[in-house]
C-alpha cells in the first residue's frame, strides 16, 4: 500500500496533517507531502472533506 495525495484537488486545509498520529504529513509551501514515518494508517484519508487522499492497493 501507498498513500496517494491527488495535489490537483487538494486546497491545502491541514485537515489531514492535524489528523496524522505519526506526524507524517506537511503542508510546504502549499504543496502536501508525506514522509517516510507514514504507517499508512488511512486516517488522513478518512479526514480529508474533498476525498483528495487515497491508500493505494487498498
Amino acid at each position: 500500500m501507498s498513500l496517494e495525495i491527488n495535489h490537483d484537488r487538494c486546497m491545502h486545509c491541514g485537515a489531514c496533517v492535524g489528523s496524522c498520529p505519526e506526524n507524517s504529513l506537511f503542508l510546504r509551501e502549499f504543496v502536501l507531502e508525506v514522509d517516510e514515518s507514514c504507517v499508512e494508517c488511512g486516517t488522513c484519508v478518512k479526514t480529508c472533506p474533498i476525498n483528495a487522499l487515497k491508500l493505494r492497493g487498498v
